[in-house]
């Protein structure tokens, strides 16, 4: 099946014909006059709609059900059955997406939501976006074209192109926007960043990140042969813009984050938490060059079973260049000499290094960051600095993306698309790295090129027949 790779120009006129592509007339109009969402009147609820509502979606609009769930899309409205109850072993757990039909009965439900989106435009305030990562910026697009806040998941998209993209469609439409990377709601980041901004770590130069995923199936050299066709299953809007493929167990419903035609690998699925802390504090922005180090079972379907990828930042105003080395599939880095001799790094987790004290967190969310030793922390803890920083009520992202849309003010969400979408550029660079193999290359934000014609090419998305502006009538 016939497949287009967008370089920059072409991704321009892309934004220009896509909503034609997903089916939307009028997108020509809405560029020049873009569609501003409906404000929230005192007291109103929020008419919410779901993309992906079987997995991480399903907690998302969980999160939102004190609001208004009008819709709610889905590729399988069946859904695996879950682990047997321990406590009822006789009686099988229901699915997420029944979970969610037997919640919100008057919802509507679909499979494509391409027509969710345009049967129930007038009705619908905001989308929540869970599919799998090559579907997110599809969805967002339209949504955000139609002037619905979003909020999606990490990672937000798979390439640089498609980020860049979103936080331009996000300004002009003046939507309400959130990453779905929650620590970053949290109390421990924003410790980690007060810590930085007084001088607790002195000269920052060296951060390291790990995680012990991927925890699904990676460095597989072939694709998977074909399964049944589950009933109800509709398998052509799961590959989306993803080349043609049969269906097979091996992909759906988990074990997708492994291909690189729908998911983003380790790095992708988990650098948007485990990093969160070391972007946002360090103020690192995007990165002068990335390489990948180490590698475990590359190939040309999956991402590897392991991987070390290092990126370097330039100087930040009077802060110095910084290091920053990712670790995944188990791949950790030595062990801190100021850690303890009774303690062991976590499966997961991040040490930043500064010229006065190392921050150690050994969680996916930053959620108890320590200066090492304990001691050290102890006896440094009174003169740490105060809280300077807005704390988010009960750490909750979402309330805090609908917060910001009933005050119709984007920057009231702390992952909107103007912190989330730099962040993601600087994750996807790290992807790309991967998927090039052990070429060091530079970035060049400014005109989103690197110095390999092989990482230039993954910086846009590809699509397969029927999903290509190029052939649109």
């Amino acid at each position: 099946m016939s497949q287009n790779h967008l370089n920059r120009r072409d991704f321009i006129q892309f934004s220009a014909t896509a909503a034609a592509m997903l089916g939307f007339a009028g997108c020509v109009s809405l560029s020049k006059n873009p569609r501003k969402p409906r404000p929230i009147a005192a007291g109103a609820k929020i008419r919410v709609a779901q993309i992906g509502c079987g997995g991480k979606g399903f907690s998302d609009i969980m999160a939102h059900k004190d609001e208004e769930v009008v819709a709610l899309c889905d590729i399988d409205w069946t859904g695996p059955v879950q682990p047997r109850n321990a406590k009822a072993p006789k009686e099988p757990s229901l699915s997420n997406v029944k979970k969610l039909m037997a919640e919100f009965p008057n919802a509507k439900r679909y499979t494509d939501f391409r027509k969710m989106l345009l049967e129930m435009d007038d009705q619908i305030d905001a989308v929540g976006v869970a599919t799998p990562d090559h579907m997110h910026f599809l969805c967002a697009y339209m949504a955000i074209m139609m002037g619905k806040h979003v909020y999606v998941q990490k990672p937000l998209t798979p390439t640089v192109g498609e980020a860049r993209e979103l936080l331009r469609l996000s300004r002009l439409n003046g939507v309400c926007t959130q990453m779905g990377n929650q620590g970053h709601a949290g109390e421990g980041i924003r410790l980690v960043k007060e810590w930085i901004n007084a001088g607790v770590l002195g000269d920052v130069r060296e951060a390291k990140i790990w995680t012990n995923r991927p925890i699904w199936p990676q460095g597989f050299q072939d694709a998977p042969g074909a399964d049944p066709l589950p009933e109800g299953l509709a398998w052509d809007q799961f590959l989306g813009r993803a080349p043609q493929r049969p269906f097979s167990t091996a992909i759906h419903p988990f074990k997708w984050r492994g291909f690189q035609d729908y998911g983003c690998g380790a790095l992708g699925d988990m650098a948007c938490h485990l990093m969160d802390a070391a972007f946002w504090g360090l103020q690192l922005g995007a990165p002068s060059t990335v390489e990948l180090k180490e590698i475990d079972s590359p190939s040309k379907v999956a991402f590897p079973k392991s991987a070390v990828v290092e990126y370097n930042f330039p100087a930040r105003g009077k802060m110095p260049p910084v290091k920053l080395t990712w670790y995944e599939g188990g791949v950790r880095p030595d062990k801190p000499k100021d850690m303890e001799e009774s303690r062991q790094l976590a499966k997961g987790g991040q040490l930043i290094i500064g010229s006065k004290a190392t921050v150690y967190d050994g969680n996916d969310y930053c959620n108890s960051p320590r200066i090492i030793p304990e001691t050290k922390h102890q006896a440094l803890t009174p003169t740490l600095p105060e809280k300077t920083i807005p704390r988010v009520p009960n750490g909750n992202p979402h309330k805090e993306w609908t917060a910001a849309i009933r005050a119709n003010n984007p920057s009231l969400a702390g992952s909107n698309f103007e912190y989330s979408c730099p962040f993601t550029e600087m994750v996807s660079l790290g992807t790309t790295a991967i998927l090039v193999g052990k070429k060091k290359f530079t970035w060049d934000p400014v005109n989103m090129k690197t110095n390999l014609p092989e990482a230039d090419k993954l910086l846009y998305p590809t699509y397969r027949a029927g999903w290509n502006p190029s052939e649109i009538a």
